[in-house]
């Protein structure tokens, strides 16, 4: 969990509504460098707490409110609207967050804990299927997300937020600007990346243009259309599947954890770890099948004398 410098609430904010709270609080995760989106997780959080026990006063909160709010959320759950990986993972979340706001407000109160929701098996693409998206490409936009995606390991928001000044061509560096956390990272650009942006880049007029123009309905609109071209199930080609494809081969080439970790943009490497497990799963099943009884001897082995 990131933790950001804040200075406090004041004597107004600690006398008012837990909604004027919330506003300040929000804005001072702003200016300690909190990026919108981690601030719309608190906001959506804080949100919901003061849903389920209203806008009462600072002053007025108690440990009472608290479990009421964990008590019907783990009896009724969440809206379909919320965005995750279900209502375990984010009660954990939400917890976290809460807990943050009720510490800045300096309230003496548990808000608890939830565990976290089980991880979903992480899906990637095989190499065999990144060569038939980038053959199935109609045009230089269409080779340019995926030579970004599959080479970077970007966000889906970070390479729409990308402009061609972030863009170092001779150094083949990428300066990430739209960091998840706020902050800022250096990126590397491959072979096939470079060659794209080289010649994407002669038709651009200003450093300050976005280079993938879109919004991120249109990109998820225009990777599904490039799955059907390439004849791959498009559930199985969305930006953050690309994202764990890089991972993954990353470590099979060898490159270092700690490595991975920084090109990611992950704080913690226990994040970036649970691609180790999708490498050794590779390395057992090529094991299992060179030493699996058929594959021993063209399918025979002699054990104490006799043949199986």
């Amino acid at each position: 969990m990131t933790k950001f410098d804040l200075i406090g609430p004041s004597e107004d904010i600690l006398r008012g509504s837990l909604e004027d709270a919330m506003q300040e609080f929000l804005s001072q995760l702003r200016a300690s460098g909190a990026s919108e989106k981690t601030v719309r997780s608190y906001r959506a959080a804080i949100r919901d707490f003061i849903s389920i026990v209203g806008n009462k006063k600072v002053s007025e909160i108690s440990e009472r409110d608290i479990h009421k709010w964990r008590l019907e959320r783990v009896r009724r759950g969440f809206n379909k609207g919320i965005k995750g990986r279900g209502s375990e993972t984010t009660l954990y979340y939400y917890s976290l967050f809460i807990r943050s706001f009720i510490k800045w407000l300096g309230l003496r109160i548990n808000v608890g804990g939830f565990k976290k929701g089980s991880r979903k098996l992480i899906e990637t693409l095989k190499p065999q299927e990144i060569f038939k998206l980038l053959n199935a490409a109609r045009d230089a936009t269409d080779l340019l997300i995926i030579s970004l995606l599959i080479e970077t390991g970007l966000r889906a928001s970070e390479l729409l937020s990308l402009r061609w000044k972030d863009i170092d061509l001779e150094a083949r560096e990428i300066y990430v600007r739209g960091a998840k956390y706020g902050e800022e990272r250096v990126v590397f650009i491959g072979d096939l990346s470079k060659k794209v942006l080289e010649t994407v880049k002669t038709y651009v007029s200003s450093e300050d243009e976005r280079v993938i123009p879109m919004t991120y309905t249109a990109l998820y609109k225009r990777l599904k259309t490039l799955a059907i071209r390439a004849g791959i199930d498009p559930k199985r080609v969305r930006p953050h599947i690309l994202r764990h494809t890089f991972a993954t081969e990353s470590l099979k080439r060898g490159l270092p954890l700690p490595v991975l970790q920084r090109i990611l943009g992950h704080k913690d490497i226990k994040t970036t770890q649970i691609y180790l497990h999708m490498v050794k799963e590779d390395i057992k099943n090529i094991y299992l099948k060179i030493y699996s009884i058929s594959g021993i001897h063209g399918g025979s082995e002699i054990i104490g004398g006799r043949s199986i």
